[in-house]
């Protein structure tokens, strides 16, 4: 059974994924939808080509979290891929199932080697607090704002007496 890598091109509503061996023959590719069954099917697919040796994934902070905590759950080495380069994007054209091989090809020559985000530590729970304080916050100042244009323009009397 040949060693096989996964490259997988994110986006919200389904995620493109090519395979590719280790001599970097491409074996195939498939389209999932962002659901646990999703990835399921993913992971099928893929472990039928061959036996995974990583998974390279675009975007595993945004539209790839789901699918980089669920194949980390299941013990996969999971690699952050960055964008492809624009410029060759120009060249060669954008397509997805090409961002998808261009990820697989990145782990295969050592370009990617940096871990996917776990998204479950007590860095991501300050995130998450930090989120909600500067939400409240921009909430607050907000309110304070619409507070003081009634006020502005309320009338004379009114306006003397909140003063």
């Amino acid at each position: 059974m040949k060693d096989i890598i996964v490259g997988v091109d994110t986006h919200k509503h389904n995620h493109i994924a090519v395979a590719i061996d280790t001599q970097g023959a491409r074996l195939g590719g498939k389209t999932i939808p962002t659901t646990r069954r999703g990835y399921h099917e993913l992971e099928a697919w893929a472990s039928g080509l061959g036996r995974i040796e990583a998974f390279g994934i675009e975007g595993t902070g945004s539209f790839g979290a789901g699918l980089s905590r669920d194949l980390l759950a299941k013990g996969h080495v999971v690699l952050d891929v960055m964008r492809p380069n624009r410029q060759l994007r120009y060249l060669h054209g954008k397509s997805d199932t090409l961002d998808a091989e261009s990820a697989a090809r990145s782990v295969l020559n050592g370009q990617s080697t940096a871990q996917a985000k776990a998204q479950n530590g007590s860095s991501e729970m300050i995130r998450h607090l930090k989120i909600a304080r500067d939400s409240a916050v921009k909430e607050k100042c907000q309110a304070m704002i619409t507070l003081k244009t009634l006020v502005i323009n309320a009338p004379a009397e009114l306006r003397d007496a909140l003063d």
